[in-house]
């Protein structure tokens, strides 16, 4: 599995030079981990750390892209429960841009594929993970604030990853290694997916889980989060989280019979009769989820020339926020 793995790094915006500056972190868990056990002699043996994650699928096809996920993340950052995590599906070129481009995101967040466009090479779009910086730090961050880092303030960062997925469309999972401040030698993986689309691509779906579950499993990970569109539009589908040995958080806190839980075709009428669908989840292992809900979509106004203006949602999924205890 490491041969299929795509080295990236996470950027940061630097303040000083206003670049968007790589952070190297292929070896960065070996050197926090030394320093913190340098400094943190004594780990309480029991600690529980909080993140919200907001997850959502942009929807890289309907008209206006750009300015639909600036509505979006617009929408995640003016709410009264601002994310820790934020995993973005569908981001195209222009899209990735508009982020990068973003003063909110630039002030506050570090940023998955800012210092190249490599992961957007040969696909029409990707995933994108963004990570709020006065709660997790690099290895150069930790560097620049010396001891304020390595008191506990804020996890560290760990490798950062893109693991190739067995697909029809060429999908990879974007995955970052986080290291809580009050257990430096603890591991846990953030990934964020979107898996195969249609329903002819179940067997693919169905490898592409076991492979993801098997990450959370590797030697020196002590579990994680996968979120994101899991593309889960048949039964067979809703049987694949609870095969591969992980808690679906949405049915460990709502049940699996609650309607409120649907992500996809929701308030609308499609012409394929397909009705709405959890196609949007999040899976763990070694986390507990403790708040769950599903972020409705706003609509844009698009005009079209010689005919009266449509509207349409933002998104043709709708977004999920988690809050969930390590």
């Amino acid at each position: 599995m490491v041969a299929d793995r795509l080295w990236r790094t996470l950027s940061a915006f630097n303040r000083s030079t206003r670049r968007w500056t790589p952070i190297p972190l292929r070896n960065a868990q070996s050197q926090v981990t030394q320093r913190f056990s340098q400094t943190s002699p004594n780990i309480d043996t029991f600690w529980t750390q909080r993140l919200s994650l907001i997850s959502w699928n942009i929807d890289a096809f309907s008209s206006r892209p750009v300015t639909r996920a600036k509505l979006i993340l617009g929408h995640i950052l003016e709410g009264p429960k601002y994310p820790d995590i934020i995993f973005l599906q569908e981001v195209t070129p222009d899209v990735r841009a508009s982020l990068l481009d973003d003063a909110r995101v630039r002030a506050a967040f570090l940023v998955t594929d800012a210092e190249d466009q490599t992961s957007f090479e040969d696909v029409p779009f990707v995933t994108m993970t963004l990570l709020l910086s006065v709660r997790f730090a690099s290895g150069l961050d930790s560097q620049k604030e010396g001891d304020k880092i390595e008191r506990g303030g804020k996890f560290m960062l760990g490798r950062v990853s893109r693991v190739t997925l067995q697909s029809k469309y060429r999908r990879d999972a974007l995955y970052v290694d986080i290291i809580p401040p009050t257990a430096p030698g603890t591991v846990f993986r953030l990934i964020n997916v979107h898996l195969d689309s249609l329903a002819d691509t179940l067997r693919y779906r169905a490898q592409q889980m076991e492979i993801l579950a098997n990450v959370l499993r590797e030697p020196g990970c002590s579990g994680g989060i996968i979120a994101g569109d899991f593309n889960a539009i048949s039964p067979e589908d809703d049987g694949l989280v609870d095969k591969n040995g992980l808690v679906d958080a949405w049915v460990a806190l709502h049940g699996r019979e609650d309607p409120g839980g649907a992500t996809w075709g929701v308030g609308v009428e499609r012409r394929d009769r397909l009705g709405p669908g959890r196609l949007d989840k999040v899976a763990m292992m070694g986390l507990k989820a403790e708040e769950m809900e599903v972020l409705r979509p706003g609509h844009i106004e698009v005009p079209r020339p010689g005919e009266k203006s449509v509207e349409i949602p933002w998104s043709d999924h709708c977004g999920l926020r988690c809050i969930f205890a390590i």
